[in-house]
């Protein structure tokens, strides 16, 4: 039988993964650089915990999740994002303890049974960060000018942060009825879908993507409207620094997150080179998730952004670049005991100088290892045959310059140096 990756589940090969590290690296060293701190939770978790945190009557949590029992009878969930299972670490490990306001950050693989297209994979990956313990607006605009200086980082151009305010539980209550009020009267120009929702969770008619719904939705009362004093104070700060500091957003009525738990600030990012689903990544304030899953009342905010996605975009623009890869020594041998001398200089060299240096595992001819070392783009190859050994010589071509020298043996190591390619 000749087996295939699941469908939504790909393959990253060696000669794509470069341009993955190059987002990886630059995101761990800016995020590091605002004090963030890694956290990995594990691939499974219990399933009310998306249940209770997402939404019951979400999209995610009613059709796309992956959810099975176990041997011992316990439903178990793929973890569809990032935020639920860190508060759950968060309150499980008293992490509050060790800092009253914690940065955290996270890269890894989600789940969700969506029908695969562009950007859109059934195991996608994600690198998201969480802000836990504080509801000041500078944290969420931190976040925002942080998150818009990594994607130009990432040498992404273009794209948009949209921005919007949920209000409080109260607020998102109050707008809640408005909406419904103003949907059940224009109910037969919905989606199915969205039909069902105005009765059981009517704010994700916002989010639905279909034509019909978008046009309805374009004329509802505005979120806004809705927002009490405290919350108008806080979007409006939020705005106003994000102003100041010089971070390009767009206010965008209306705008809405497929989780339950958000409330308050809410952001999306787009760019055009996703086409219909033009999210590359999302995030927002959840005051309130702590609390409810047992913690202190504490104020939090986040983002997750699509790996996938910005890769996308980056190609679009012929901007999807590699990580900067370890330059490539190789050694060449011909006979046992010289193969087992270029094992000992090869060793040194990575040790002493950091490079990346391949040798022939094969027993392969001289000219088959020189074309190996040309495919790898080795800049550098030591030979190391019989005549060689005898002498206690080593030869050192450089394969960019075509040119070679013979050298002794014991300071192969101390020329590699010279050649400013350590």
């Amino acid at each position: 039988m000749k087996y295939k990756s699941i469908r939504g589940m790909e393959d990253i090969l060696p000669g794509d993964i470069g341009a993955w590290q190059k987002l990886e690296n630059t995101a761990r060293k800016i995020l590091e650089s605002y004090g963030y701190r890694e956290i990995r939770t594990p691939i499974l978790e219990d399933t009310s915990l998306f249940e209770r945190s997402i939404g019951e009557s979400t999209d995610i949590v009613t059709k796309e999740m992956y959810t099975f029992k176990d041997r011992k009878g316990r439903s178990l969930t793929l973890r569809p994002e990032g935020t639920a299972p860190i508060v759950r670490s968060y309150i499980e490990h008293a992490l509050d303890k060790i800092s009253p306001e914690l940065r955290l950050y996270y890269m890894g693989p989600m789940f969700r049974s969506e029908r695969p297209q562009k950007g859109r994979s059934r195991q996608f990956y994600q690198i998201g960060v969480e802000v836990i313990g504080t509801r000041s607006p500078f944290a969420d605009a931190e976040i925002i000018a942080q998150l818009d200086k990594m994607l130009k980082s990432f040498g992404l151009e273009d794209f948009t942060i949209k921005l919007n305010s949920l209000g409080c539980m109260a607020d998102k209550a109050e707008f809640a009825g408005k909406l419904k009020k103003y949907l059940e009267d224009r109910k037969k120009r919905l989606c199915g879908d969205c039909k069902k929702r105005i009765k059981k969770n009517v704010l994700r008619v916002l989010d639905c993507k279909n034509e019909c719904c978008v046009q309805v939705a374009r004329e509802a009362p505005n979120l806004i409207d809705s927002l009490c004093a405290s919350c108008k104070e806080h979007f409006e700060k939020l705005k106003g620094i994000l102003s100041t500091t010089k971070t390009k957003f767009v206010e965008t009525k209306n705008l809405v997150r497929g989780l339950d738990y958000y409330t308050g600030t809410v952001f999306e990012i787009t760019h055009s080179a996703l086409g219909g689903q033009d999210a590359i990544g999302a995030g927002g304030r959840y005051d309130n998730l702590v609390k409810d899953f047992g913690g202190p009342s504490l104020g939090a905010v986040g983002y997750a952004l699509g790996i996938e996605r910005i890769i996308i975009a980056l190609k679009a623009k012929g901007q999807a670049k590699s990580a900067e890869t370890t330059k490539i020594l190789y050694v060449a041998t011909m006979g046992d005991k010289a193969k087992i001398e270029g094992m000992k200089i090869a060793e040194e060299i990575r040790r002493e100088c950091g490079l990346r240096v391949l040798t022939d595992l094969k027993e392969a001819s001289l000219k088959s290892q020189m074309r190996t070392a040309d495919k790898n783009n080795a800049k550098i190859v030591i030979i190391i045959g019989e005549d060689e050994l005898k002498e206690g010589k080593a030869v050192i071509r450089d394969m960019a310059r075509k040119e070679q020298k013979s050298v002794n043996i014991n300071s192969v190591v101390e020329e590699v140096k010279k050649g400013a390619i350590c």
